[in-house]
């Protein structure tokens, strides 16, 4: 994909090129970003393209799913020299592997949310009748998301060092022109907190598929809270999901079949991918995760589960039902290596998820599994043990032979654990590692066969500089005030 600076993002938009990319985003019968939406159908139209663009590959589409497990430890390389492997190996620098989309997609997106919440306070204060509040607070909730998901790839941990640079914060349409400074991480959050408080009395209640809604505010706000380490507004808001009854956790014997279907009981913010709109087709997370050649010859077995996931997996984990034999081989030469992984394939027979596709699969935000993970650290973490372990006991029994946590076993580690095996591939890990401090490792040596020279066992933690992304060259090069803001390191 085109390296775009964030400048040269905001004179394609302005500009309204004839570039694919950008063509659902603005109503046809509006050239111009400051007048665009005229209507609630125009907002529609506007909140569609900027769902849309959200699952370019460069974010939510499959890069930032593959960031988290890639760079946290429980995903490996089978071969070097496909697809992604800078994320396995941190092999970032200024000018090469330096992941720029994440930059110019998230700040195209973040210009897209700006333009519609721009739009709709205009029409708000010029006294329109329209009932435009729910494309306000998607477009706030966007915006607030995506500065959290910056500020985690590029700035350190909140708890960290909250007074180093972040990423830019923008509220508001900017000029071509304008040459934008790195704010701290603590006023990222601080915006970031701020705007899913605007959002959430904006937003229906109701369920909102392929859309956010009340629940998926306040499930994306838990996250954040847990990272600023707020625990007591990280547990009201998963409460606030979970207590709701809109949504409800798969019993172990549905698990499996859930990644099959669209929009489940658990899923609250989930984004379409549709076989002509937004399909990777063979560069989707789907081919990147399962085994070499299943499908398609072009694809590559990309990444697979590292032995370090293997081995917290129990025999009889109902999980294992979306894992599959990858490319690797025992001693005997039998194919026995369950590290490939069918999340984003929806079957280990490449099911789909109902639109006849295997690569058109839907990309699932945020679950309610998620939420209890969430809750039961928030609760732990505020003095409530118990409560803690009740909330954490209702994922783990996805495994029947994990005896059930009490008072008195209940710990971070443990639900960390659950973590791991719950959200594997969904993009979390590696900034659960950060938060929490952990030191990360890697079995570059297990396969033996060039994956890393010399083999060894690679072992990092928050400190290494590569955690943080570095600010591309491009990007320099059109705004070189931001050249003294480069992560140290790079």
């Amino acid at each position: 994909m085109k390296k775009i600076n964030i400048i040269l993002a905001f004179v394609c938009i302005l500009a309204f090129t004839s570039c694919s990319e950008f063509l659902n985003v603005e109503p046809s019968n509006q050239a111009d970003s400051s007048t665009s939406i005229q209507s609630a159908a125009d907002a529609e139209v506007m909140i569609n393209g900027l769902m849309r663009k959200l699952t370019s590959s460069s974010y939510l589409g499959r890069d930032f799913l593959l960031y988290g497990d890639a760079k946290g430890g429980d995903l490996t390389i089978f071969t070097a020299g496909f697809g992604g492997n800078d994320l396995y190996y941190f092999s970032h620098s200024q000018t090469s592997n330096a992941r720029s989309g994440f930059w110019s997609v998230g700040y195209n997106c973040l210009l897209q949310a700006n333009n519609i919440i721009a739009n709709i306070n205009a029409l708000k204060a010029a006294g329109t009748t329209e009932d435009l509040d729910d494309f306000l607070g998607q477009a706030l909730t966007v915006r607030a998301m995506i500065h959290f998901d910056l500020v985690r790839l590029y700035g350190k941990p909140y708890n960290m060092e909250k007074g180093s640079y972040g990423v830019p914060v923008v509220t508001a349409p900017v000029d071509a022109k304008a040459r934008l400074l790195r704010n701290t991480v603590e006023e990222v959050y601080t915006q970031v907190v701020a705007d899913l408080q605007a959002a959430a009395p904006l937003l229906p209640n109701g369920v909102n598929d392929g859309y956010i809604n009340y629940y998926a505010n306040q499930a994306l706000l838990s996250r954040v809270y847990l990272y600023m380490e707020n625990y007591s507004g990280a547990l009201a808001a998963a409460q606030n999901v979970i207590n709701s009854g809109k949504y409800s956790l798969y019993t172990p014997s549905k698990w499996v079949a859930s990644w099959a279907s669209q929009f489940g009981s658990e899923s609250i913010f989930e984004l379409g991918v549709y076989v002509n709109e937004a399909d990777l087709g063979t560069s989707s997370p789907g081919c990147y995760l399962r085994r070499k050649g299943h499908g398609s010859s072009s694809i590559n077995g990309n990444f697979m589960a590292s032995q370090y996931w293997l081995k917290i997996m129990g025999a009889n984990d109902v999980r294992w039902g979306v894992m599959d034999w990858d490319q690797a081989t025992d001693d005997a030469g039998n194919y026995n290596h369950k590290g490939a992984c069918y999340k984003y394939s929806g079957s280990i027979n490449l099911a789909g998820d109902g639109k006849g596709s295997s690569t058109a699969v839907n990309i699932k935000v945020i679950r309610l599994s998620e939420v209890y993970l969430i809750a039961a650290e928030a609760a732990l973490q505020t003095g409530n043990k118990a409560q803690a372990a009740t909330y954490l006991n209702a994922i783990s029994q996805r495994d029947p032979d994990v005896a059930a946590y009490t008072s008195s076993t209940v710990s971070v580690d443990a639900i960390l654990l659950e973590r791991r095996k719950e959200l594997f591939c969904e993009g979390q890990l590696f900034h659960d590692m950060c938060r929490l401090n952990k030191t990360i490792t890697f079995d570059d040596d297990y396969f033996g066969n060039g994956t890393t020279s010399p083999y060894r066992e690679l072992t990092i933690d928050r400190t290494f500089y590569r955690c943080r992304l570095p600010i591309c060259q491009d990007e320099i090069n059109a705004n070189p005030d931001i050249a003294a803001q480069q992560n140290p390191g790079y």
